[in-house]
């Protein structure tokens, strides 16, 4: 049975693991592995990880996990970009777990915590042709809004992030 809880320290490698597998997968046709591999490095190493577990902020609301039988198969974490405005930043599923509803809950775990923060709106950002990303946002209420060049990827090579919106409770 699948549990969902805000992460722990314990959770550094499982959380490393799931979102570097899960990046890997999702992107080969999307982007070049050299930009892949930089991701990675700069987002889900030990450091930065740990000081995401333990550095709450309204900025950045921390990470949630889904455990399997003691394993990490999912993690996912937002923030607040404006007053009331909250953003899912990231959302990974070990790929070999994808269509259990994992990421649902992940993200019904985030969604709860950013309510209660204060969310009346929620965004995300999904890379232009993920065809993995676009359906599951779209089937939980998101609608397209626009779409801008994509975070921490060279703008002059001309990747964009589609920009999604729905509206909270």
């Amino acid at each position: 049975m699948i549990k969902i809880r805000k992460a722990i320290l314990e959770d550094i490698d499982g959380i490393i693991k799931v979102c570097s597998e899960g990046h890997r997968y999702t992107y080969p046709e999307l982007l070049p592995q050299q930009h892949i591999e930089k991701m990675i490095k700069e987002f889900y190493n030990e450091e930065r990880i740990k000081k995401e577990i333990t550095s709450i902020t309204q900025d950045w609301n921390g990470w949630f996990v889904a455990i399997d039988n003691g394993n990490i198969v999912g993690a996912a974490g937002g923030g607040f970009i404006d007053s009331g405005v909250s953003e899912l930043f990231v959302i990974y599923l070990d790929p070999e777990r994808k269509q259990e509803g994992i990421g649902s809950k992940l993200l019904e775990a985030v969604t709860k915590d950013q309510i209660e923060r204060g969310a009346k709106e929620q965004w995300v950002s999904v890379a232009k042709d993920n065809f993995m990303g676009i359906p599951f946002y779209e089937a939980l209420g998101f609608k397209y809004q626009g779409e801008r060049p994509s975070y921490e990827l060279p703008e002059e090579e001309g990747y964009k992030a589609l920009r999604y919106k729905r509206e909270l409770n």
